[in-house]
């Protein structure tokens, strides 16, 4: 991966982290919620993984926002 999509990669895990927090939610919760394993919603969170957009949009819905918020 580009260093740029890293750093993009990473900034995104750092928004649904923050979000998820925000919401009082485990990670562990929110993975069941999105139908996501709970290791690939780590990987998410820390920037590892690049998520589908049938996952954006699983995750952004068992946070009950908008897929734009997600990136905000």
């Amino acid at each position: 991966m580009s260093k740029d999509f890293t750093a993009l990669a990473k900034e995104f895990g750092k928004n649904v982290r923050n979000i998820r927090q925000e919401q009082n939610i485990t990670q562990e919760a929110l993975a069941n919620e999105a139908q996501i394993e709970r290791s690939y919603m780590g990987g998410i969170e820390r920037g590892e993984k690049n998520p589908t957009l049938k996952k954006l949009f699983q995750i952004s819905r068992a946070l009950h926002i908008s897929l734009k918020k997600l990136f905000k």
